[in-house]
């Protein structure tokens, strides 16, 4: 991997080339192609997906629905599968909630978690270890 080929990619990165970013769980960076995909959504489509049958909408739904097919492809995955969030905060309680409402723990199951979690990580896995009466251990 070239890290710095991989850091012309992004534009803050390139603006300041000394910075490390390490707050992925609050904000991603974003690289230009990415900035450069949501002009042009915002610009030329900007309708809902799954919500009218205009044509915008129907072509949201056409490019979300691929991105879909994409993902999964791209990992192994099957499309029905793959589920988008806006973060990481919100994929980790979906997680957490899915985890609380199923049989996959059991009284005195434990969770491991390192002593320096970010508190969206450590939060959901605090909730499910009381609901379910699970141990956290601290690493």
């Amino acid at each position: 991997m070239n890290v710095k080929q991989l850091r012309q990619q992004f534009p803050l990165l390139k603006k300041h080339k000394k910075l490390v970013y390490f707050d992925n769980a609050a904000t991603s960076l974003k690289p230009a192609s990415v900035i450069k995909e949501q002009e042009r959504y915002y610009s030329e489509i900007g309708g809902s997906v799954h919500r009218g049958i205009h044509w915008m909408a129907e072509k949201a739904t056409m490019q979300y629905e691929n991105a879909h097919k994409k993902t999964a492809d791209f990992i192994g995955a099957k499309e029905n599968e793959i589920v988008f969030t806006k973060g990481t905060t919100e994929s980790l309680n979906l997680l957490m909630y899915s985890l609380a409402n199923d049989d996959f723990f059991r009284a005195g199951d434990e969770i491991v978690l390192t002593k320096m979690e970010h508190h969206s990580n450590l939060v959901p896995w605090q909730y499910i270890a009381k609901k379910k009466k699970l141990k956290l251990k601290f690493i």
